[in-house]
């Protein structure tokens, strides 16, 4: 067994070794994670890196080298989408928000579209999926132990899961990509990942998602540092119902960490706009039912699947075929 003070010292020597190791300390290197946007806006994030690192090595190296990338300030970019530009520069910690506006009168049609984001000569595409006017509900999920085992409420346990595992040897929490195809009706609801992981990972997490079957999703990942370390997922949900004012939400979480408390308070701030909140046992001892009142506390997604099903927020086909019961 590997002891959490191994698993530290392991980590801050790959660390070490991984900022030593660039594959072309001139080029800048771009994250730009997918996104959601609207039939007239849609917002482009990323970040921009000092230099790419290779993508060679057991995962360990791999992990540490995206970690250890230094940020690049004051970077001039230029994004593009469906013909439209918009330009701006990276802050002091390398991250950027690019908002393009549709023309006048000709809106971004729905669906999964290409964005393409330039800085230097760098180029790099991230997929945008513009939400339709009739979608029934926007999905919002946590993504550690509530779809990936990673074991959150365990120090040696996220360092396990972060260091020496990848997208490919991840574990998915069962039933839960099938879960997600089937909420929604008439072609789904669109999915927003909010997750404490760095957003470094965002394309580990990307491969994940598309590995495990999950639907297309947005991700919403954490800035590096001391002062990220709570109170990340808040601002992201405030952001999203500001930005999709005329869609209600169906929240997903675990009880591993605060999603139960975070997912009552928004509630209260936005009265009407939550209609279903799920959690999924990830520990052994969730806590009082008063820490659920209002949501559906879960330990199989058939639970979850047959609730949303009752509630107008699946597909009953979908959910007959993915979840039959005994």
């Amino acid at each position: 067994m590997v002891r959490p003070r191994s698993l530290g010292l392991i980590a801050c020597a790959v660390l070490a070794v991984a900022a030593a190791v660039r594959a072309d300390p001139d080029a800048p290197a771009l994250l730009v994670p997918p996104a959601l946007g609207r039939t007239d806006v849609v917002w482009i994030s990323g970040r921009v890196l000092e230099e790419e690192h290779g993508q060679s090595g057991p995962p360990a190296l791999r992990t540490a080298r995206a970690l250890a990338g230094s940020n690049r300030p004051g970077a001039a970019v230029k994004a593009r989408f469906l013909g439209r530009t918009a330009r701006t520069m990276s802050a002091h910690d390398g991250e950027f928000e690019a908002v393009i506006s549709a023309a006048r009168r000709s809106p971004f049609p729905p669906g999964r579209h290409l964005a393409e984001v330039v800085v230097e000569g760098v180029r790099a595409r991230a997929a945008v999926q513009v939400v339709s006017p009739e979608a029934p509900f926007l999905l919002v999920s946590d993504f550690d132990d509530t779809v990936a085992v990673t074991g959150a409420a365990s120090t040696a346990d996220v360092l396990t899961s972060t260091f020496l595992r990848d997208a490919e040897t991840q574990p998915a929490v069962p039933g839960m990509a099938a879960l997600y195809r089937c909420l929604g009706t008439n072609g789904g609801a669109p999915v927003a990942f909010v997750s404490g992981s760095p957003v470094q990972l965002a394309p580990r997490l990307t491969r994940f998602l598309e590995k495990n079957g999950f639907p297309h999703a947005a991700l919403y990942l954490r800035n590096l540092g001391p002062d990220t370390l709570s109170r990340y997922k808040e601002p992201v949900l405030e952001r999203l119902a500001e930005r999709f004012p005329g869609l209600r939400l169906v929240l997903v979480g675990d009880t591993g960490e605060r999603d139960p408390e975070i997912y009552a308070a928004f509630a209260r701030a936005h009265p009407g706009r939550v209609l279903r909140a799920y959690l999924r046992q990830a520990t052994p001892t969730p806590g009082p039912a008063s820490r659920f009142e209002g949501q559906l506390l879960f330990q199989e997604p058939a639970q979850a699947a047959r609730d949303a099903v009752a509630r107008g927020l699946a597909d009953p086909r979908c959910v007959e075929m993915a979840f039959p019961k005994p």
